[in-house]
């Protein structure tokens, strides 16, 4: 293998396919990138056994072939390599299982791998994918990640679960306290209905490296992986076994009290009454609604206390106290873009459900936490 490529272009694929590397020293191949130089272009491969990244850079984008061939190349030795090389072009060639690294003002050798060696993965497409922008997609994973288990004792919690129903699409994650919902209206509508898992740290890894454009994304989704294609990369995550809860009937239509208060004030309000938690009493704020008035406070018997008023308006003469968790209350306000937000209330211990006003295409629960 021998090529002349641009620093910048090699840079940029090499971060994209990166975060596939396996951290772990189990299987040293896995922690090595895959070279595949085609008449076509380079292919880029990279995989940790739970997620499969290609990047592809087509010859005439930047690349000089001179010899084709395939090599394994330890991944963050080569990306810190070529991260940190000056010059604009740099010069690839392998001498075996050696691969030498030339500029005009340096050289590097890198001892590689048989490309033999590396696991095959088989990234498949399907004829008639769901096409979604990757915007859209880059929204979803934000509005509701945060809710995904860190607990591995519930693996299918540490997933988010992707439902397809004709033309309307669900995004549900929850760890049991918290619930984040997202709903979408697809253009076309599907005759089987798809129910999978898709682990929440693999969705958050391909956000990192989609296009802030509207780049479209096809999804291709099969019995044991889901694959994303757009640009030149191509994106496979395993999916996770087992049934997803049913978690339709956390969000009750019925309420005794909705509050209707400004999001941003809101957020920052919380902001400083939970200066005085910590994460040991799980960030604990109470909240007590009395007429018009919204009293967010927190106590510390070693610090002190805090208490905050803003006004609100409200759709009943209902007054309520509840406690809950600030950093779940925040991290669910972020998820929302709107100037207004509404709060469902439902009793001191039912869950608190947000969203924005008129619109139920993002819902998120909270569970409160009894003090009182």
């Amino acid at each position: 293998m021998k090529f002349k490529i641009k620093k910048e272009i090699l840079n940029e694929n090499l971060n994209n396919v990166s975060k596939a590397l396996s951290n772990k020293n189990i299987i040293p191949i896995l922690s090595g990138i895959k070279f595949e130089l085609k008449e076509e272009g380079l292919y880029l491969i990279a995989t940790d056994d739970d997620i499969t990244i290609q990047s592809f850079i087509e010859k005439e984008n930047s690349i000089e072939i001179f010899e084709l061939g395939s090599i394994i190349i330890p991944g963050r030795y080569f990306i810190d390599i070529v991260r940190k090389i000056p010059t604009e072009e740099i010069n690839l060639e392998t001498d075996g299982l050696i691969l030498n690294i030339t500029t005009k003002t340096s050289q590097y050798n890198l001892n590689g791998m048989h490309y033999n060696d590396f696991p095959e993965r088989t990234l498949e497409l399907i004829k008639s994918p769901i096409v979604l922008s990757s915007k859209i997609i880059k929204n979803i994973v934000n509005q509701t990640s945060f809710s995904v288990s860190n607990q591995e004792s519930r693996p299918i919690l540490t997933g988010i679960n992707l439902l397809i129903n004709k033309d309307l699409l669900e995004c549900v994650a929850t760890d049991s306290y918290r619930l984040s919902k997202k709903i979408l209206k697809l253009d076309n509508k599907f005759t089987d209905k798809i129910n999978i898992v898709i682990p929440g740290k693999n969705l958050i890894e391909l956000s990192k490296i989609l296009d802030e454009k509207e780049t479209n994304v096809e999804i291709h989704i099969f019995s044991n992986n889901i694959l994303f294609k757009f640009s030149n990369i191509l994106f496979q995550s395993r999916l996770l076994n087992g049934t997803y809860p049913d978690t339709s009937k956390l969000i009750k239509e019925e309420h005794i009290l909705k509050i209707t208060t400004n999001l941003e004030e809101l957020y920052n309000v919380i902001d400083r009454a939970s200066l005085l938690t910590n994460e040991k009493e799980k960030n604990v704020v109470k909240m007590d609604v009395f007429e018009n008035e919204l009293i967010i406070s927190s106590t510390s018997l070693e610090i002190g206390n805090i208490e905050e008023k803003m006004s609100i308006e409200k759709d009943s003469k209902e007054n309520i106290k509840i406690a809950f968790s600030s950093k779940y209350m925040m991290e669910a306000l972020k998820s929302f873009k709107s100037e207004k937000i509404d709060i469902y209330l439902s009793g001191e211990i039912k869950p608190i459900i947000l969203k924005e006003q008129e619109n139920d295409s993002l819902i998120q629960l909270i569970l409160p936490i009894k003090t009182f």
